[in-house]
């Protein structure tokens, strides 16, 4: 089949090769633009272009390109895995789309239904490959495939296992007929983005709403005045230890060393260690 692909982050390209490996021929790849790095003049491509380039497949920064890669390559399905950007609906009317979205949809609409779910303290999520709209996450169901959330699951390795299911099932969906998809039903509930105070530890929360915290990733506190990452931690007997933190402005180290050498008094502790 003759595809657009429309992605951005790392966790867009294992979908890529994969469809590149199925025999799918890739017309054009649209991802954002390139980044600056840092002060200097140079940029950065996302690491769908850099896989992009490498595997020898043409890339864009414009979604109206695609308009072009129906006219002159005959593209049949548009595909979108983390694009980040509105894909407007003068495009939807001359291609057909699919996304891959990593949740159980109609639950966890949105940017961020991985850390979402996690924070929730859902036993179950998944991926779904659903017909793209112009709506938020709205479209008709093609396939779904769930995904346990174990009890110590952290948003990293609950991303690494979704990103894996849900390029076998993209893959195995279009090596056949799409058919009609199927509407979402049940209650719907979205994944907002979360910004950086929703990271800061609210020790008066139960320890589990805080282990999801720490679990999801960027979870911090304030030690004398500094900002203290809690970076991973161990629940048990409804006490939470961490075992690995971050000092503002320095590396991860074992909670135990900062421990022995920031001294901290007793009413100083965080939590009820």
């Amino acid at each position: 089949m003759k595809l657009v692909y429309l992605g951005t982050p790392e966790m867009a390209v294992p979908p890529l090769e994969a469809l590149v490996a199925a025999g799918h021929e890739i017309v054009l790849v649209v991802t954002r633009v390139d980044k600056r790095r840092g002060r200097g003049s140079g940029v950065s491509p996302s690491p769908v272009k850099a896989a992009a380039l490498e595997l020898g497949l043409p890339v864009s920064h414009a979604v109206d390109d695609v308009l072009a890669a129906v006219a002159d390559e005959g593209a049949e399905l548009g595909v979108v895995v983390a694009f980040g950007q509105i894909i407007k609906p003068h495009v939807l009317d001359v291609l057909p789309m699919v996304n891959l979205h990593f949740s159980l949809l109609p639950r966890w609409r949105g940017a961020a239904p991985v850390e979402r779910a996690l924070l929730a303290g859902d036993e179950t999520t998944g991926v779904c490959v659903m017909a793209l709209e112009e709506g938020l996450d709205t479209g008709g169901v093609y396939a779904r495939r769930e995904v346990p959330i174990g009890a110590e699951t952290t948003a990293t390795e609950l991303r690494a296992e979704l990103i894996e299911a849900g390029t076998a099932l993209l893959v195995d969906t279009l090596a056949r007929p799409l058919g009609a998809p199927v509407a979402q039903t049940g209650e719907v509930t979205y994944a907002a983005k979360f910004t950086a105070a929703d990271f800061e530890i609210d020790w008066s929360q139960p320890v589990e709403n805080v282990h999801r915290l720490i679990r999801v990733g960027g979870a911090w506190t304030t030690f004398r005045g500094r900002r203290l990452k809690i970076v991973s931690a161990v629940l048990g007997d409804d006490l939470l230890v961490p075992t690995m933190v971050q000092p503002e402005g320095k590396a991860p180290m074992s909670f135990e060393s900062w421990r022995n050498g920031a001294r901290p008094s007793a009413d100083e502790l965080f939590g009820n260690l």
